[in-house]
């Protein structure tokens, strides 16, 4: 600096300090300084009211948001936040585990101290890793939200912490708003003070959307996905896993590894790069070490996904449908009650649906463990059977044959198992529940007629019937039942015969006795839901034609009243239902129903053990794996459209059913099998695999104990009373089982002394005028004794007591033959091998035949018997026929004995001709002769095109009935007829013999309508 710069200098610093020591500047300072001072406490008093303007129209904001939230309590914000959908759970007998019912959203609840600990790691990592820190909220973290709103980032991150995320899915909606926002906030805090971290991680754990399972279902919550993703429970989760299940949240069905069938999907890197975004996280968080974080970012968490699985609903579709249909009925009766409702009120219809809509939803929101009575291993082994069983029957019309099964407990109603059907993607409908009805044929017979008609002192074993055609007037068409085939008449049988064979007349005569006494209510008490008033009144009841029909199940169902010593009691599934809380809000209670006397349910059984032993159901025996106390009934329906077998023992009742969906015929033979014996093979292949599974179960050691007031009694084969000395010599004392109360107390009195004459196989009185050579001796039943056993409805009295039955010399007393009022015409006879042999007269009146050599009398021989004569040496013969009052034709044409022919060319020819007249079609022609009474017989075929009950196909009979079992319908022969033809086949068959035997034209009628 210069001289000149100093001076100058010098000079301003001087004026300066003059200026500042200046008394005019001190004044000037001390105004200005006064001035500054006051502006700036008014900026900053400014500043704090407006702050403060701000801070209050922020609050003011805040409140008027959550002003119409209402102050939650601790325990309503614990009601809403665990208020979740549960998914329930169901069971099969002995806590074995079936599978989750179907809902929208499966999700199953789990505790956290069973989570993994690298499963909540991951998910405070990723999701709050201020969580243990925070109140609820993080500030920094809602300015950061407000900003991004206000700037309309294109980020927006959201703030919300675990506690927000839960009340944003428990309790208010996903709506994005301020109020939402703030209302979010305020329910965080509270829930933040009234709860612990962990209560509050747990809650979230459950509630996460986690996308989809291996079975292509919603899930949600941690167990779900973990069992769903990987086949491991929540606490078993490797580290992994934990990462790829804690990512899911972001974007549940974007990274979920499965398409909605269940299948892995192609591309798998979304989900897998999110797993490695939580793991960074996991590590940057020090939740993880650097050697874990790198190998777990390695891992192939592919290989760790399990493929398709069923759902329950899938693998057993009929079992779980049915679970979910008698759950929602339980249910809907339960909340109704809580409502203040009976269940009576829900015959209502809207109530009742509003109900089972309420019951539906609570099944599958509630989580409630569902526990059934089903035999998982015997259920299985019966669908296998049922898949592989070859002989169910032909296709018709593109629908298969199909099938139902139900075993039950008999003490307890369980229902141990049951087939639903044969292929449930094609046909939905459960064949052995209320699903389907059909008519059940003669299984009806003892729960309608034989078990109702014992207990009410009607019938017993030992009770005897007419099993002959009959006419029972109906006010329209007389109702004329008939038997399997249009035959196996036998005259007279006893009740225990008459189930035995499954013989439908004397089982319909039998029905006439108590049908006054209203049989059908007991078919109610045994559990029978779909009995009408018109059933009551049906005579076709008797042989299984309801109205509308009955289920497999309420069909075996009643089986077991038997064998409960007359004690129904209902079948049922479901054991009991718990709520997630473990409250048992349901549990079954058996309460048995008295039906018949312990003394009427055994002689039942005792009866239907004959049809297993030696009946129609004999054949089912040598297919069974091991021997027990069975008794049970067949059954067949109109046109054989349903085939059943029901049987019953000590422990279990079963039986099955088959049958078209669209009702068509199941006749005729398929793999060399009729329609009855495929059922029955069925039924056995099903109860041996039963076996395999619980043989004590199936095979129980003790037998059915005959209870006491039951004797044994002899009695009269033809009338069921104590047996007379007529009846004893007539060898008809047969001996059975009776109630004590209700056996035998009067002596018979059905015989009187009489003569009789023979023609073919039938029986008929003598008259006064008959040749005594053409009579035999012997017993006349006594018609006035006979109205029990249903005589009045028989068509032909004559035929009550045939000669084809073992029943010594006797015949009906109304059983006579009338004079026709002509001289016989004469016979057509012929030789061979010195035998003259001839057919029954065409003529109906003809008694007997006179045969004559060289003009004198040698043989008289009735029409009863062999119809052929063998000569002697030498010597003309010649035949002639004498009627009921001794009228002789002219003789028959000479024949010499010894002659190896018949003679002349021109003879023989004569000779067949003569013998066509005696053909077949000569036999089944009517006599003019008409019955003591004055009616002619009824052969008008046109009764038979009315709809009547059809017989019973049940061709499983024994040995003893001679028949075989897989012919068709048409090839069974009427008894009557094979028996005649056995006598006449003992003529020279050569000479085309034929017998007059009269048959019945009428088409053979099916077991039920």
């Amino acid at each position: 600096m210069n001289n000149n710069q100093k001076d100058r200098f010098q000079t301003v610093w001087k004026q300066l300090t003059r200026f500042f020591q200046s008394e005019k500047t001190h004044k000037n300072a001390r105004v200005t300084y006064q001035v500054i001072w006051n502006l700036t406490l008014i900026l900053i008093i400014v500043g704090i009211l407006g702050f403060s303007f701000a801070g209050g129209v922020g609050a003011g904001y805040f409140a008027a948001l959550v002003n119409d939230e209402p102050v939650r309590s601790k325990e309503d914000l614990k009601k809403d936040i665990y208020n979740y959908e549960e998914t329930s759970e169901v069971y099969f007998a002995d806590e074995v585990y079936l599978g989750k019912l179907k809902s929208d959203l499966e999700r199953e609840e789990v505790s956290i101290d069973k989570v993994s600990e690298h499963l909540k790691n991951a998910v405070i990592a990723t999701e709050d890793e201020y969580f243990y820190e925070h109140d609820g909220v993080v500030p920094k973290a809602i300015l950061r939200a407000i900003y991004q709103e206000f700037s309309n980032a294109t980020v927006q991150s959201g703030g919300s912490t675990l506690t927000q995320q839960l009340i944003k899915n428990q309790v208010l909606t996903n709506e994005v708003s301020f109020e939402r926002k703030a209302k979010e906030i305020l329910l965080a805090l509270r829930v933040e003070k009234f709860f612990e971290k962990e209560e509050i991680l747990e809650t979230y754990l459950n509630v996460s959307t986690l996308g989809r399972n291996s079975s292509g279902r919603n899930i949600a919550g941690v167990e779900s996905a973990a069992e769903g993703i990987f086949g491991v429970e929540a606490k078993d989760l490797t580290l992994p896993q934990s990462a790829f299940i804690a990512g899911l949240p972001q974007s549940p069905f974007g990274y979920t590894p499965y398409t909605q069938k269940g299948k892995l999907k192609e591309n798998q890197e979304p989900g897998i790069n999110r797993m490695k975004t939580v793991l960074k996280r996991m590590y940057s968080n020090g939740y993880i070490t650097k050697e874990e974080y790198a190998k777990a970012n390695a891992y192939d968490i592919t290989k760790d996904f399990i493929g398709k699985t069923e759902m329950p609903s899938e693998k057993y579709p009929w079992l779980t449908n049915e679970i979910e249909k008698r759950s929602i009925k339980i249910l809907s009766v339960s909340l109704a009650k809580e409502d203040g409702y009976e269940e009576k009120d829900l015959k209502d219809k809207d109530l009742k649906e509003q109900y089972v809509a309420l019951a539906d939803r609570k099944l599958r929101q509630n989580g409630y463990q569902i526990y059934t009575t089903v035999n998982k291993k015997i259920y299985d082994k019966m669908q296998e059977v049922t898949k592989n069983y070859p002989n169910f029957g032909y296709d018709k019309a593109g629908e298969p044959v199909e099938a139902g099964a139900i075993l039950i407990e008999n003490k307890t109603g369980k229902i141990i198992s049951f087939v639903g059907g044969r292929d449930f993607k094609r046909k939905q409908t459960n064949h052995a529940t209320a699903s389907s009805l059909r008519s059940n044929g003669s299984t009806m017979k003892p729960l309608l007629i034989y078990g109702p008609g014992i207990e009410l002192g009607k019938i017993s074993p030992g009770s005897v019937s007419a099993n002959v055609p009959i006419s029972i007037p109906t006010g329209g068409k007389p109702w004329r039942p008939g038997n399997y085939g249009g035959g196996s008449y036998t005259g007279v049988t006893t009740a225990r015969e008459a189930l035995k064979n499954s013989y439908n007349i004397p089982a319909a005569l039998f029905y006439m006795k108590i049908i006054n006494q209203g049989p059908a209510s007991y078919l109610e008490k045994m559990g029978f839901s779909t009995v009408t008033k018109g059933d009551y009144s049906n005579l076709a009841m008797s042989l299984g034609a309801m109205e509308k029909g009955v289920t497999v199940e309420e069909n075996v169902n009643a089986y077991g009243t038997f064998a409960n010593s007359g004690e129904f009691v209902d079948a049922y599934m479901i054991d009991k239902i718990v709520s997630k809380d473990g409250d048992v809000i349901y549990e079954h209670k058996v309460k048995p129903v008295d039906v018949f006397s312990p003394q009427a349910a055994y002689l039942t059984l005792d009866m239907m053990r004959d049809v297993v032993n030696s009946g129609t159901a004999a054949s089912v025996r040598n297919r069974l794996a091991f021997s027990s106390d069975w008794a049970g009934k067949t059954g067949t329906s109109q046109n054989y459209w349903d085939a059943w077998f029901v049987a019953t023992n000590p422990n279990v009742s079963f039986g099955t059913w088959l049958g078209y969906d669209t009702p068509k015929s199941l006749q005729g033979t398929y793999n060399g099998l009729e329609y009855n014996k495929r059922n029955m093979y069925y039924w056995a292949d099903l109860i041996n695999a039963a076996y395999k599974v619980d043989p004590k179960l199936i095979d129980p050691d003790k037998r059915f104990e005959m209870p006491g007031g039951i004797v044994s009694r002899s009695f009269c084969g033809v009338s069921g009373l104590l047996p007379s000395s007529s009846c004893q010599k007539a060898g008809l004392v047969k001996s059975d089982l009776f109630i004590a109360k209700y056996a035998p107390s009067r002596a018979d009195d059905s015989f009187i002394d009489g003569q009789y004459v023979s023609v073919g196989s039938k029986r008929y009185a003598a008259l006064p005028q008959t040749p005594g050579e053409f009579t035999s001796g012997g017993f006349m039943l006594n018609p006035d004794s006979f109205a029990d056993i249903g005589l009045k409805y028989v068509d032909d009295p004559g035929s009550v007591i045939p000669g084809a039955e073992k029943s010594g010399n006797v015949v009906g007393a109304t059983a006579k033959l009338n004079d026709n009022g002509k001289t016989p015409d004469p016979l057509s006879i012929t030789i061979s091998n010195d035998k003259i042999t001839w057919g029954l007269h065409h003529e109906g009146d003809v008694v007997g035949y006179r045969v004559y050599k060289d003009g004198k009398k040698v043989a008289s021989i009735n029409a009863g018997e062999n119809l052929v004569y063998k000569v002697g040496s030498g010597g003309s013969y010649y035949v002639t026929a004498v009627d009921i009052v001794g009228k002789e034709s002219a003789p028959s044409r000479h024949v010499e004995s010894g002659a190896k022919k018949t003679g002349s060319k021109e003879d023989s020819t004569k000779n067949k001709d003569d013998r066509a007249k005696d053909k077949i079609v000569n036999e089944i022609k009517k006599t003019d002769s008409k019955e003591e009474n004055g009616s002619d017989k009824n052969t008008d075929t046109d009764t038979n095109k009315e709809k009547q009950p059809e017989k019973e196909k049940d061709k499983e009979t024994d040995k003893e009935t001679g028949t075989d079992e897989d012919k068709e319908p048409a090839q069974d022969k009427d008894q009557n007829k094979e028996n005649t033809e056995k006598e006449n086949q003992e003529a020279d068959k050569d000479q085309g013999t034929v017998n007059d035997q009269e048959q019945d034209t009428d088409k053979a009628e099916e077991e039920e309508e």
